[in-house]
């Protein structure tokens, strides 16, 4: 682990040696570069999420309904196997 964050701190110490030699002109305009470019990305997010909410489908909000209970049909079923197999998993530990 030390290894590594030896290594990391050697890469980012030339990856700052390297941007301190660029000319300031070129930093200021790879600095506005990636500024513009994110500014693009959260403009596209927030309009997308507008328009999401704008399209007009309306969300139907219901009660969560368990999919076993509606497969079989009786709770008792459902009940009787699960006690069957806590008792399975008691006898294994034996």
């Amino acid at each position: 682990m030390k290894k590594l964050r030896a290594n990391m701190d050697t890469y980012f110490d030339k990856l700052d040696e390297r941007w301190q030699t660029l000319p300031v002109r070129k930093q200021h305009q790879y600095t506005l570069c990636f500024f513009v470019g994110y500014l693009l990305l959260t403009a596209g997010v927030i309009f997308k999420v507008w328009y999401d909410t704008k399209s007009g489908n309306d969300m139907i909000i219901e009660h969560i309904e368990n999919p076993v209970l509606k497969k079989n049909g009786s709770p008792a079923r459902l009940q009787d196997s699960v006690s069957t197999i806590l008792k399975n998993k008691i006898y294994e530990r034996k």
